[in-house]
């Protein structure tokens, strides 16, 4: 092959948008994180629930949520909230790594897999100097064994297939950790009577685990973790991150009421104490059903001439379920007043996924009765709105006010750059997210986060009469979906990046019923969303795609007319390549190659150089660095190369102009060298520049 002639032009002046930064003087929050599993937009009552309730028909069956509704009532609903893919475990490490499904390495159904060696919402704030303690289901342990293995093997068997979990809680970020590892043993809500193992750290516990309903119990644990760390440490901040089971699965109800009152004086209480660990480890296996549904009637056929019927058994559990979650909600909002920490503690509650339709009983549970996907189409494994748009609440009183509601579209990998800005750390570039504080707060203007998410499953969307027709029964197979310029494009069955997105304008479309791509206007944003879903993402061998091999597509409307790289310099020191592109920098000047600044420097150095790099033809290029740990580099929004990835990569680029972001912190530890360099197919070098960066 041909050396190829490689041209760059300079990228547009530097935007720097306007976005909250908590300021060193403001205490940083502490941060409670609730996460539920299965649980739909439309099964809050502030998002839907109390509408239903509201209509006063005996027909249309509801239930409450009066703790989790205070969290709307005391900071804001977050109306437009998604998760990265419709099932828990991708969902799940989005979350925890910052990332979209575009960037993830878990991704479709890969439960059990580990979360990879990154920076995750825990790393963060650990080095950020905060305690933090994970609660629950996990799901990404990784390591080998039996993912459901026998409730008898021996201790020794245990601990030997724990130690080969890379991706245990305590191994990415987490200081503490209380649950279940496996995806498998999060289905069950008796660890002890169902056989499962629950994990303190690197000890398995289940054993005094008698009675111990899975919703009080992982409530109950980080509740007593943030009493104790208050006791003992508070002045340092800590994250709780509390991800529940329930209402997934099983339906097993809880075995006695809930106990009264909540935080420091009633409610949950860690007794520690084997086979009486917490206050309601007592009652009957799967016994108690809250008054308010036990006697529930509807009117089954819409006739108030006939009887009400009782509701179906499943549907009561269901409601159970949520139910007892908002209990957990109320106790440990509590908790945080009789701390003297509610004002000052960021609280956000949300969903991995949307409903489902599983009960893992003699009956379905079925999504239809409550309505748990809200006023949209679609369900757990859907890309349809139901299926990835979350209900999300967030309260911290020292910054929210009250009442709020915030409408921009935001996604769950938008927390790690949340957390990064209340704790006062950089945001790191890995990370596919922006902070939200702004948006929520009301406060100030934020970048637009990216939507994005794509997912297999090989079923078909269920047959609802609530859904639309074109909706019924559709083949899923390969989805996805983005958001561009107030508009979302959504495929299903896709076969190649030549198909069509259907577009919907979501704020008077909310069920995705008028297909935009019909009318000629959109032909234009039609073929901007086709070449966006190709530059923010990476392709990836466990999850293959019907696009993974198309050429990523050149910038339109580059004026070349200016050449060399634009380097922006930024003073400080970080334990990560921070999002240069959301700071001021300190100077900004066009070189010819990757060069240092000339002048001397006593602090830490960051230079982000970016450039349009003219690519010949349609080929395969090799983007390297030769000190990964310390750059990275972007193509377009893919993150290619760097700090938390290969230190080299290749990429399929469609011949024109692409944006090309090269990063870079010099530390101690590192070279200081920008050796970065593109090469063609044969191996021959297609652009080099290389420059030493001062310490």
């Amino acid at each position: 092959m041909k050396r190829y002639t490689v041209f760059l032009s300079l990228l547009c002046a530097l935007i720097v948008p306007s976005f909250a930064i908590v300021k060193a003087e403001t205490p940083r929050p502490n941060i409670l994180f609730i996460f539920t599993d299965d649980l739909g937009y439309g099964d809050i009552g502030a998002f839907y629930q109390n509408s239903r309730g509201a209509m006063g028909d005996p027909s249309i069956p509801h239930f409450c949520t009066p703790s989790i509704d205070t969290l709307a009532r005391d900071g804001v609903m977050l109306t437009q909230h998604y998760c990265a893919a419709p099932v828990c475990a991708p969902s799940r490490a989005s979350l925890l790594t910052g990332v979209t499904q575009g960037h993830a390495t878990v991704r479709d159904n890969q439960f059990d897999k580990a979360l990879a060696d990154t920076h995750t919402l825990g790393s963060i704030l650990q080095q950020a100097g905060y305690a933090t303690g994970a609660f629950g289901k996990w799901g990404l342990q990784g390591g080998v064994g039996d993912k459901n293995p026998a409730a008898d093997r021996p201790m020794s068997e245990k601990v030997a297939e724990q130690q080969t979990w890379d991706g245990f809680p305590t191994h990415r970020g987490f200081d503490y950790f209380f649950g279940y590892a496996r995806h498998r043993d999060g289905h069950f809500h008796y660890p002890k009577e169902d056989g499962r193992e629950i994990w303190e750290n690197d000890n398995e516990v289940s054993d005094g685990l008698d009675m111990a309903y899975t919703t009080d119990l992982f409530a109950a644990r980080a509740k007593q973790w943030i009493i104790e760390h208050q006791q003992t440490n508070p002045d340092q901040p800590f994250m709780a991150y509390l991800a529940h089971d329930t209402p997934h699965a099983v339906l097993h109800n809880p075995s006695t009421a809930y106990p009264n009152g909540g935080g420091l004086k009633g409610g949950l209480k860690w007794l520690g104490k084997p086979g009486r660990m917490i206050n309601t480890a007592k009652g009957t296996y799967d016994g108690w059903m809250h008054p308010d549904f036990r006697d529930q009637t509807w009117d089954h056929d819409s006739d108030p001439a006939t009887a009400e019927q009782p509701w179906p058994d499943v549907q009561k559990r269901y409601a159970n379920l949520v139910r007892r979650i908002d209990d957990t909600v109320g106790d440990l909002l509590q908790t945080l007043d009789d701390l003297g920490i509610a004002d000052n503690t960021l609280v956000i509650f949300t969903s991995d996924n949307g409903p489902s339709k599983e009960s893992y009983l003699p009956d379905n549970y079925d999504p239809t009765f409550f309505r748990g996907y809200g006023p949209f189409d679609g369900i757990k494994r859907d890309t349809l709105e139901g299926g990835v748009r979350e209900p999300t609440l967030a309260r911290w009183p020292a910054k929210i006010p009250g009442g709020r509601i915030d409408t921009t579209p935001s996604g769950h990998w938008d927390w790690m750059a949340t957390f990064a800005d209340v704790a006062g750390v950089a945001i790191p570039a890995a990370s596919d997210g922006v902070s939200l504080v702004g948006s929520m707060s009301g406060s100030a203007a934020r970048p637009a986060s990216t939507i994005y998410t794509e997912y297999w499953n090989g079923g078909p969307t269920p047959s609802y009469d609530a859904f639309l027709p074109e909706h019924r029964g559709r083949p899923r197979k390969q989805m996805q979906a983005v958001h561009l310029d107030g508009y979302r494009g959504l495929r299903y069955n896709v076969q190649s990046a030549d198909d069509d997105f259907e577009i919907f304008n979501l704020n008077n479309d909310p069920q995705e019923s008028n297909n935009l791509a019909k009318q000629p206007a959109f032909a234009d944003l039609q073929a901007r969303m086709k070449a966006r879903v190709l530059q923010i993402r990476r392709p990836n061998a466990s999850a293959p795609r019907p696009y993974d091999e198309a050429f990523v597509p050149a910038a339109t409307g580059v004026d070349p007319s200016t050449t060399g790289w634009r380097r922006s310099s930024f003073t400080g020191s970080w334990s990560w390549l921070p999002k240069f592109d959301l700071m001021r920098a300190d100077s900004v000047e066009v070189v010819a190659t990757l060069a240092k600044p000339t002048q001397k420097r006593s602090a830490g150095l960051g230079l982000a150089f970016d450039a349009y790099v003219k690519i010949p033809q349609d080929g395969d290029y090799n983007f390297a660095v030769d000190d990964a740990a310390h750059s990275m580099v972007f193509v377009h929004e893919s993150r290619v190369v760097g700090e938390t990835g290969p230190a080299s990569d290749s990429v399929r680029l469609a011949a024109g102009w692409h944006p090309v972001r090269v990063y870079h912190r010099a530390t101690k530890a590192s070279r200081g060298d920008v050796g970065f360099t593109i090469t063609d197919a044969s191996g021959k070098n297609v652009l080099k520049a290389r420059g030493a960066v001062a310490h």
